[in-house]
């Protein structure tokens, strides 16, 4: 538990510092992501307190999946940002 709370810790302070200097669209493309991860890492943390490898792979799986859709999600984020001209990166 101390893990998860450290990471969102560490997450919500990167996004607030990194947020003065991003556009709307890059800051929501973050949050995405650290939504995601969050999520991922709630999944593996409440697998590790049930016993057996294969509800653990599942589990590893599935936190894979979620972190890859974070990062799909996110980049369409990027890319509208990027073909709608107001992107400042």
């Amino acid at each position: 538990m101390k893990k998860i709370s450290t990471a969102i810790a560490i997450a919500v302070g990167v996004v607030s510092l990194s947020a003065c200097k991003q556009s709307p669209q890059e800051q929501a493309a973050d949050n995405i992501e650290a939504n995601a991860e969050n999520t991922a890492d709630a999944i593996e943390a409440n697998a590790d307190n049930v016993p057996g490898v294969t509800l653990n792979d599942t589990a590893d799986n599935a936190a894979d999946a979620v972190r890859a859709e974070g990062e799909n999600a996110a980049d369409a984020v990027r890319n509208g940002a990027d073909a709608d001209g107001n992107s400042t990166n």
